[in-house]
């Protein structure tokens, strides 16, 4: 019998006050895949995250993660939400940060066992930071934040790893790590990450769901560098808008 894939969305349609925000989304994400999702701002990209995890619910059309609701499939899911900003100066260790994905699993908040802190010393070495791990958090770079971010999502060891642009406000290069690390942790995991810098993302995933309001997955093909050296500063790849793949 075949497994259920990490994601199916089937005739979604979700409305804030009247208007409607996805309209007839239908999507497959498979085992392994790394997809990039992408569009305008207001284009429905992360309502649709929040709609895989179960944080809101669809008027019309079902959600399925690993063959389940949101609500019975999540545990199976990792999430880096958008860096909205915190207080730098709470005193908080990158090792805490960690620990808090692991909430719901442990005996509580302050509370955590030696199999807790074994994951969150593990996931930090998976992200490369493991040296870091008694830093204050407030004392790291966007980098080593963002990698502290996703430390935190892979400690509950998830099968499905959502993303919501986790690379703004960083510069070139460390945005480049990033997309390496992803690329190695897709090794193990399916991947759905959501962002504006096409340049770079069409260069790691399988695939480009373009929304907005309604979506349209294309392959990624190798373009000519030339046509792009005058651009961008990193090689790039290009989106086939003529040959749609089934969603």
């Amino acid at each position: 019998m075949t497994a259920p894939p990490p994601v199916l969305l089937d005739g979604l349609f979700f409305r804030y006050d009247g208007h409607w925000v996805l309209e007839d989304v239908c999507l497959r994400i498979e085992e392994r895949e790394f997809l990039g999702l992408v569009g305008p701002s207001g284009s429905g990209k992360t309502t649709l995250l929040k709609l895989i995890l179960g944080l809101r619910k669809p008027q019309k059309g079902t959600v399925r993660v690993f063959g389940l609701p949101p609500d019975q499939g999540r545990g199976w899911i990792g999430y880096v939400p958008q860096h909205l900003g915190f207080d730098r100066s709470f005193p908080v260790t990158v090792v805490d940060v960690v620990l808090m994905g692991r909430l719901g699993r442990s005996r509580g908040i302050g509370r955590y066992g030696p199999e807790d802190r074994k994951a969150a010393l593990t996931a930090l070495e998976e992200v490369g930071i493991g040296h870091l791990r008694d830093r204050v958090v407030g004392t790291l770079s966007g980098g080593e934040l963002q990698r502290a971010f996703i430390a935190r999502a892979l400690v509950s060891r998830p099968r499905l790893l959502l993303l919501d642009e986790p690379t703004t406000g960083v510069d070139i290069e460390t945005e480049k790590a990033i997309y390496e690390l992803l690329k190695e942790l897709n090794k193990n995991m399916t991947i759905l990450l959501v962002t504006h810098e096409l340049n770079f993302v069409t260069a790691y995933v399988n695939r480009v769901a373009c929304l907005d309001r309604k979506l349209v997955c294309h392959p990624t093909d190798d373009v000519p560098p030339s046509l792009y050296d005058s651009l961008y500063l990193t090689p790039l790849r290009m989106v086939r808008h003529d040959r749609d793949l089934k969603p």
